[in-house]
């Protein structure tokens, strides 16, 4: 088993490596293929109608003026060492892990991320929490009474679900649940040591529609699981030994049928925490997803890889997680 965890963790570094890399290229290599020049390059950062001293300023400051190895370099040790970064008023001293400076608020991309991710990681955690329990509960008792009502009831409100998006059911949400009905307080988010009641108020609407959406999809593909599962023979031969009902479905049935859940539960809770887009946007929520809508429309370049980097982290630590649960669930995974 450690063995297999010890692999997997050099294969997520590997993997991390190869990621910055391909960003990289993305925001620094490719506009300069497609022929863009450093001054070009500078005058995305500079407003309108720059001078020249400025568009030199711009290229010094991000580097735009030395060869994208040397600024990948940079990059990269930037992350491990720190950095450094001149505002033209003072240098700035970044700490590693240094994912850049924003030289539109000042303020150093990994500290807008650690200001941001409490928001985000909020959401996902709450939300992840109610659509793994209803929707592998929802899931199981479609599967053990398919074809009654309770099925197609079920299957039909999941088929609602996958198909309406986030910003429309949050934004139904509020307006019925809120201000038409009055049932819930309108609350803004505040953070969890400050405010454990706000935060809890201003959190329970974004699970609740971040769950319907997901927890569809979690039931569909657990009923799924579950029925090719229970007519497998060792199922029966569970049943013929005497085992009780629940013991078959739950240690046997189930068991069997998390592989697809977890490979898709690792991608959904990575993506989440990267960055919640459309939830944080339709809740007015101030998280991950934002920062990195905020740097694109401001053209804050090194937000939006920092915020890129570290969804990709997220992305591949979630993944390093379901592949140690899969030895769990599984032992045959450990001898691959």
């Amino acid at each position: 088993m450690i063995a297999f965890i010890i692999r997997r963790l050099l294969t997520a570094v590997l993997l991390l490596v190869v990621i910055s890399a391909v960003t990289f290229a993305i925001f620094f290599l490719l506009p300069r293929a497609a022929g863009m020049t450093t001054d070009q390059l500078a005058a995305r950062f500079a407003g309108k109608a720059p001078d020249h001293p400025t568009l030199v300023a711009i290229e010094e400051r991000y580097g735009f003026n030395k060869p994208v190895p040397v600024q990948y370099y940079n990059f990269m040790r930037g992350i491990v060492l720190g950095g450094k970064y001149d505002t033209g008023a003072r240098v700035i001293d970044c700490p590693a892990p240094c994912l850049g400076y924003s030289f539109r608020t000042n303020v150093p991309v990994l500290q807008s991320v650690l200001q941001r991710a409490p928001v985000t990681f909020s959401i996902a955690a709450g939300g992840a929490v109610l659509w793994l329990v209803s929707g592998i509960s929802i899931g199981v008792l479609s599967a053990l009474r398919r074809g009654t009502f309770f099925d197609r009831l079920t299957m039909g409100t999941a088929l609602v679900g996958v198909s309406l998006p986030i910003f429309f059911t949050g934004l139904l949400a509020q307006t019925f649940v809120v201000f038409k009905w009055g049932l819930w307080p309108q609350a803004d988010y505040a953070p969890l040591t400050q405010d454990p009641v706000q935060w809890f108020e201003s959190l329970v609407l974004p699970w609740i529609t971040l769950s319907f959406l997901y927890a569809a999809l979690y039931a569909r593909l657990t009923r799924a699981g579950m029925l090719d599962t229970m007519n497998e023979d060792y199922i029966r031969t569970a049943r013929a030994k005497g085992l009780p009902e629940r013991t078959v479905i739950v240690r046997h049935a189930l068991r069997a049928s998390l592989t697809p859940i977890l490979t898709v539960f690792g991608l959904d809770l990575g993506l989440l925490l990267g960055g919640a887009v459309l939830t944080e946007k339709t809740f007015s929520m101030h998280g991950l997803g934002a920062l990195a809508i905020d740097g694109v429309v401001q053209s804050d370049l090194p937000v939006v890889v920092g915020v890129t980097m570290i969804g990709a982290l997220f992305v591949v630590l979630a993944n390093l997680v379901v592949d140690v649960l899969y030895a769990v669930v599984d032992p045959r995974v450990r001898l691959d």
